[in-house]
């Protein structure tokens, strides 16, 4: 499994990984439909694509040389300063296999002036919330939700 830059030729099975680990990790909290919902917004090929224009932006793929296991994409904030890491899936077949960790540890040596890296997950998202806390995020308070019945916490790390 290697790290590499996403590039225009992956986003159709990016968008695959993704509405994948979406449905699996998502319909149960907020349901099948508006899964589909988000995902074709928020997961289109062109939504995709504008990420890899994004000037601090980082848009990475774990791949094994036949298919794409994980992705990432973060963004510089606050003149550089704050990472924030909007997206860290891993297909769930290939869950449990340091993939994941594989990619935060990519995304936290690509912004050089960072202190501190932040994401927001889903209250109801256990199995992400545990993920982050062992590799080292603390709790930050609440994050704005685009549901007002979905909670959504914000966690942090400082970067060395």
């Amino acid at each position: 499994m290697f790290i590499r830059t996403a590039s225009r030729r992956d986003l159709p099975a990016i968008r695959d990984l993704l509405v994948e680990t979406w449905h699996a990790t998502y319909d149960a909290i907020y349901g099948p439909e508006r899964v589909s919902e988000i995902t074709d917004e928020w997961h289109s090929v062109k939504a995709l694509g504008e990420r890899l224009e994004l000037p601090n932006g980082e848009f990475l793929v774990a791949d094994d040389g036949k298919a794409i296991h994980g992705v990432a994409f973060a963004a510089a904030e606050r003149e550089g300063k704050v990472v924030l890491l909007r997206q860290l899936y891993v297909r769930p077949a290939s869950q449990g296999k340091g993939i994941g960790g594989m990619l935060l540890q990519e995304i936290e040596g690509s912004f050089f002036d960072a202190d501190t890296i932040r994401v927001e997950v889903a209250a109801a998202n256990a199995q992400a919330i545990g993920f982050y806390r062992a590799e080292g995020f603390v709790e930050a308070g609440q994050a704005s939700s685009p549901d007002p019945l979905i909670s959504i916490l914000s966690f942090e790390k400082p970067l060395l």
